[in-house]
């Protein structure tokens, strides 16, 4: 298990009070594909980015891992350019749609596969690194994989935790319950709570801070 009980202490007070400030938040539902191709085109935009995207590649009916491996890259490209970096992106979409089709045959049968093969084989899939790995772990497949990202890792330092990411995601993991409702929740309160105080420069009014003392 990863890091000593007093990390792991700050730990589960960030994720106490992150719930205590915001209890239950309704946050991304959507259909497997979708959170899939979600997780790669979030990667540098705004979510906001995303959802136009999203709309495009629905309004083309190209919202599915079947329909991505199978259309023109340049279809793709158009739908996602709002995303930015839209090729490599479309690369990156299409290398998971064949990884899907290929290993699985479907996203209903790629479901059944366990979550530890399932994670070292999504970061064998070109453009896939932790953090979307598990992004599609935790949202898709409702699977107990923590994710770890930038907000994350800022609230984690302003606590004085400091680790690798492997380490933050053992112990995320080693505090919450193995149910995947949490790891969406904490996550989401993590989110929210930066974008309230890191993308906003609060640091004087940051509750989080205070476990660095």
């Amino acid at each position: 298990m990863s890091g000593s009980s007093s990390t792991r202490d700050r730990v589960r007070l960030i994720v106490d009070r992150l719930e205590d400030r915001y209890g239950t938040i309704d946050w991304w539902h959507a259909p497997p594909d979708e959170v899939m191709v979600g997780a790669i085109l979030t990667q540098q935009t705004r979510w906001e980015n995303v959802e136009r995207a999203l709309d495009r590649l629905r309004a083309g009916d190209l919202l599915s891992m079947a329909a991505i491996e199978a259309a023109p890259a340049d279809l793709i490209e158009e739908a996602v350019r709002c995303t930015g970096f839209f090729r490599v992106k479309t690369c990156r979409l299409q290398a998971l749609a064949r990884f899907v089709i290929d290993e699985h045959g479907s996203v209903e049968a790629m479901a059944a596969a366990g979550t530890d093969e399932l994670r070292r084989d999504l970061l064998g899939v070109p453009g896939i690194g932790e953090e979307t790995a598990d992004s599609i772990l935790c949202y898709a497949f409702s699977r107990c994989s923590f994710v770890i990202d930038a907000y994350t890792r800022r609230l984690c330092a302003c606590a004085g935790v400091d680790e690798p990411v492997e380490g933050y995601r053992h112990l995320f993991e080693s505090v919450l319950p193995p149910v995947n409702v949490r790891y969406r929740q904490t996550h989401a309160h993590i989110v929210e709570y930066a974008k309230s105080q890191c993308s906003r420069k609060r640091c004087e009014e940051c509750s989080i801070r205070s476990l660095n003392a």
